[in-house]
């Protein structure tokens, strides 16, 4: 009886011994932390609004399709973006949380330029994850399955025409046309992203597809609807209020502001108008308390939605190629006036912080409802105080009315 009893003791140790361990589990937070070194990064790096947004949205739409395969709720975007087909499936046991993150930071890392400072972070995320308690084996098997998928969306990136726009034709800015756009001051830059409408949307059928009503017909005659709204800037700029010249800070969102003093000039990096909003994003998510699979899908949406914004926003911008007010007042009103905020490298209309501002702002409507209290401190790292908003529509509203 005695070595029956014993013998039941082992079959049972042995089984606990065998028994699985429990999927290790990655918080939200690690998801959070990876967008947030992508940021860094970017404007480290100094990338120009349109190109910021191509790379947030590859990362965080790997991150989604990962992730999506723990809940048959949620709908996955291959079939539904242009081009995308659906992700490989794994061949072995993974952890899809550890896949995901590590998909986002090597899709991030392949699409920026500092990637020494992605490695030392993915370097120092892989001993967080491997103190969490996962398998070695599934661990490895996670960060295989990783490299599958960041190959599929690399592939389908590819196919975007970005490189192919890296070689095309410079843009001519023609001085005899005088209502065509002239670079600005101080730094006189050239245009940004002039054939950024060739690049592949995400889910817009084009660049075309919602074109806005032609810019107010050019006309420097005293009195005309032109002129006028040219003097209203003028007039604007001149009597600002503290708070309208905080808010017009707040939005400013130019990463790369060229500063003059003297005869010495020097830059300051900032965050991009994209990089605002999907800090936002983060905030709402934080907020609410979102799990990891529903923060990836904040992330992936709200990332299209800037990225088709600004492939549709620059399509007008270069095809209508409007001057700047400050280019026009200085050469009719006052040569001595300057705005509150540098003129960014491309033409005028449509503003490009309204047009994606409010793709965003609909976009995080649409996910979170409204009425929506948040306050951003997106801009608290610049030196600028926190805002408080009650809606991201109100939010968007804003930032148009800053670019006044």
């Amino acid at each position: 009886m005695k070595k029956i009893f014993g013998l039941l003791l082992l079959i049972a140790f042995i089984n606990a011994c065998q028994a699985p361990k429990k999927e290790v589990e990655i918080q939200p937070d690690a998801l959070h932390s990876a967008m947030k070194k992508l940021t860094d990064v970017i404007v480290h790096d100094i990338f120009s609004p349109p190109v910021a947004s191509r790379i947030y949205a590859y990362p965080s739409i790997a991150a989604y399709e990962i992730l999506v395969r723990k809940d048959s709720s949620y709908i996955p975007l291959a079939g539904q973006l242009n081009g995308l087909e659906p992700i490989p499936n794994p061949t072995n046991e993974v952890n899809l949380d550890i896949a995901a993150i590590q998909a986002f930071l090597l899709i991030g890392k392949t699409l920026i330029f500092s990637e020494d400072k992605m490695d030392a972070y993915i370097n120092k995320w892989h001993t967080e994850v491997e103190k969490s308690g996962v398998s070695s084996k599934v661990f490895e098997n996670s960060l295989t399955y990783a490299d599958e998928v960041t190959k599929h969306i690399l592939d389908w990136a590819d196919k975007d025409n970005y490189k192919e726009t890296r070689t095309y034709e410079k843009f001519n800015v023609k001085t005899d046309d005088k209502t065509r756009w002239q670079p600005t001051p101080p730094a006189y830059m050239e245009a940004i992203e002039p054939h950024w409408n060739k690049i592949r949307p995400f889910v817009l059928d084009s660049a075309t597809q919602f074109v806005p009503e032609k810019p107010t017909p050019f006309d420097m005659s005293e009195n005309s609807p032109f002129y006028l709204e040219v003097k209203e800037v003028y007039d604007v700029g001149n009597q600002l209020t503290e708070e309208e010249k905080e808010i017009a800070s707040f939005w400013d969102c130019n990463p790369y502001v060229m500063n003059v003093k003297g005869h010495v000039m020097f830059a300051t990096k900032k965050i991009t108008p994209g990089g605002h909003w999907m800090e936002i994003a983060r905030i709402a998510c934080y907020k609410e308390d979102t799990d990891l699979l529903e923060t990836s899908r904040v992330f992936a949406l709200t990332s299209i939605a800037l990225a088709d914004g600004f492939i549709s926003c620059w399509d007008e911008k270069y095809r209508s190629n409007l001057i700047r007010p400050e280019t026009l007042i200085n050469q009719h009103i006052d040569e001595e006036w300057q705005p509150l905020l540098q003129t960014p490298p491309f033409p005028e209309y449509t503003s490009g912080h309204s047009v994606i501002s409010g793709a965003a702002g609909i976009m995080l409507t649409s996910i979170f409802g409204e009425p929506f209290h948040f306050l951003d401190s997106t801009e608290n790292k610049y030196g600028l105080p926190t805002r408080e908003f009650n809606s991201f529509n109100e939010a968007s509203d804003e930032a148009a009315i800053s670019r006044l």
